[in-house]
């Protein structure tokens, strides 16, 4: 039987998967040679031959999880009853799949003076994980304020690997929120409720100094965004990504 013949791009084969939250799945690909990206970048994803498919087809958009110095790629996602995800789900070990080159503008901007403010709904947390993991590699100079906002900490993927990193880089600083504590069954001690100008103020002095970056579901983004501005943030420094269906 001839071997499944992969389309332009680079292939990547299917090395691990694990559930990272609840409905939450990270699948980490071989890197292949030569891919190269920023942290903050986005890929396309095709399935080859996927045992089903629907309307939506076999191509999704994901920002790449894993940072540019880790030798896997690593993309995360809600899972969703869609042929997309459940061929995903499902596929063997060493399947390989069609991997474009990374695109997109969603990234750390380069003058250290200013603050980062990163602002996360769910799995909005994909390409800013990718940007604080490099940053802590390169032990960059950047002020990072990352918001994390999710319903339950059972929702929240890599919650345990951003404390571990706001542990080993004084320049990071996490702030995770959640908004349904109540529906929970961990202890938990830190923010509840949705990100605000209180919460925000509590740990950043000038609003109008950082760069923002939004990424989450598109109702989070648009929210988030009419608050910042409404405090009289330059709309040149606000960046946003969002995340639809997921």
């Amino acid at each position: 039987m001839a071997a499944q013949e992969i389309p332009l791009g680079y292939e990547a084969k299917l090395l691990d998967r694990v559930e990272v939250a609840e409905d939450t799945m990270a699948f980490h690909f071989e890197k292949p040679p030569g891919f190269e990206f920023r942290p903050g970048q986005s890929s396309d994803l095709t399935l080859v031959n996927p045992p089903e498919t629907d309307s939506e087809g076999n191509i999704r958009t994901f920002s790449i999880a894993s940072a540019p110095f880790e030798d896997r790629l690593m993309f995360a996602t809600r899972m969703r009853e869609t042929a997309f995800k459940r061929s995903l789900k499902a596929m063997p070990i060493g399947t390989a799949v069609k991997v474009e080159p990374a695109t997109g503008s969603f990234t750390l901007h380069k003058t250290s003076a200013k603050p980062a403010v990163l602002l996360a709904g769910g799995i909005g947390i994909t390409p800013f994980f990718s940007i604080v993991k490099q940053a802590d590699h390169e032990r960059l100079p950047h002020k990072l304020y990352l918001f994390y906002s999710n319903r339950r900490p059972e929702d929240a993927p890599f919650l345990e690997s951003l404390d571990n990193l706001e542990k080993s880089n004084p320049n990071f600083h996490l702030i995770a929120t959640m908004s349904e504590i109540f529906r929970s069954k961990r202890k938990w001690e830190g923010e509840i409720g949705l990100i605000d100008k209180a919460m925000l103020s509590r740990y950043v002095n000038d609003l109008r100094g950082p760069i923002f970056y939004i990424a989450g579901p598109p109702g989070m983004v648009t929210e988030i965004r009419k608050m910042l501005l409404a405090y009289s943030v330059n709309e040149d420094d606000i960046r946003t990504d969002e995340f639809a269906g997921y």
